[in-house]
């Protein structure tokens, strides 16, 4: 089977952190690396890539490179793309792919255009706790879901360097918010978002937001919360999801949870309003235990295999299968993120049709 020849473009975190990944998928090879910083140049020779360029172009006119991988700050993704696939390379950038959806658009012309592929690196599909929580949504075991929380908070704060900056596409938003709506729309397809609110967080960062609480809502179906907090020192569980039947939670990236589901759905009422250490009440008041049962959860039946993602790269240069992350998915998430900044920026709901 044939081996492809890939190089990156940007050899910071992501750019390294794909070069070790892939080094377990025999079917493409990094060749070569090109960084505007000698220091990341040097570095990524001595962690064993071949060929270093001295410029982007270089990179571009070495005719044994089948694929470029585009790992630069976001604001260059464009651009950098637009370039790859005119020299008949095929294309994988970090998220997000685009500043904007004009942005993209032009990239999926120009990869029309040329007959060259493009796609994004959306690995947080491949995701164990993600994947744990839809396995149990869509085998039912919550009933008719009507609410998905997910949230990934912390407390260090925006990482150093140009994602503080919004003219290089910093901020939480485009950063960790690309991942969490990408996985909810495509848990969700076909059904499009209807109504989206959203409020960023400037806590301690004024040009970018260093978090925000989002709010989707699904054509007949759920609404979705979405937060990611930089500034959070107790940390939210990672799921909350709540059926007419049961409701689940898992509280990291640990995949450790619990399903508490019916197994009577008629409830009867008690007679007397039950004590408790906020006082009376009845409606909240605990179920029988004999009206529900508990599952845990532990992700053992969901393993993360983040590979499939370059294995996808190899038979899609082969000709045999589809893009495994398309840019039409890519533009969906795009379109609801320019939204929520809208919303943000009028404090208004924003009707739409995504």
């Amino acid at each position: 089977m044939k081996q492809y020849k890939a190089a990156i473009a940007g050899y910071g975190g992501m750019g390294r952190h794909h070069f070790k990944s892939i080094c377990t998928t025999e079917r493409i090879r990094f060749e070569g690396v090109y960084d505007i910083d000698p220091k990341r140049m040097k570095l990524a020779l001595s962690d064993g890539i071949s060929k270093g360029y001295s410029s982007y172009q270089e990179l571009l006119a070495d005719k044994e490179i089948d694929l470029v991988l585009i790992a630069t700050p976001n604001n260059f993704h464009m651009t950098y793309a637009c370039q790859a696939m005119e020299a008949g390379k095929m294309v994988v950038c970090e998220k997000p792919v685009a500043m904007s959806s004009d942005e993209l658009q032009e990239m999926m012309n120009c990869s029309a255009k040329t007959g060259v592929k493009l796609t994004v690196h959306q690995n947080r599909r491949e995701d164990a706790d993600y994947l744990e929580m839809r396995d149990a949504v869509e085998k039912g075991l919550l009933g008719k879901v009507f609410d998905i929380e997910s949230r990934v908070t912390g407390a260090r704060g925006i990482p150093n360097g140009w994602r503080q900056y919004a003219q290089a596409g910093g901020g939480m938003m485009l950063d960790w918010g690309v991942h969490l709506i990408d996985q909810m729309v495509m848990m969700m397809a076909p059904k499009k978002v209807t109504k989206i609110y959203c409020d960023m967080y400037h806590v301690n960062y004024e040009e970018c937001d260093d978090g925000f609480k989002l709010i989707m809502h699904f054509e007949d179906g759920p609404s979705a919360t979405i937060e990611v907090g930089t500034s959070h020192f107790i940390q939210a569980p990672r799921w909350y999801v709540c059926g007419d039947l049961g409701s689940l939670i898992i509280h990291s990236w640990d995949c450790n949870g619990t399903i508490v589901r019916a197994v009577k759905h008629e409830v009867h009422w008690e007679e007397e309003i039950i004590q408790t250490k906020a006082g009376p009440t009845k409606t909240m008041a605990p179920r029988a235990k004999n009206t529900t049962e508990e599952i845990k959860l532990d992700g053992s039946l969901c393993n993360a295999d983040y590979d499939v993602f370059y294995r996808n790269l190899a038979d899609v240069l082969d000709g045999t299968a589809q893009l495994r992350v398309k840019p039409e998915e890519a533009m969906r998430v795009i379109k609801i993120m320019e939204a929520a900044f809208e919303s943000d920026r009028t404090r208004t709901v924003i009707n739409c049709d995504i």
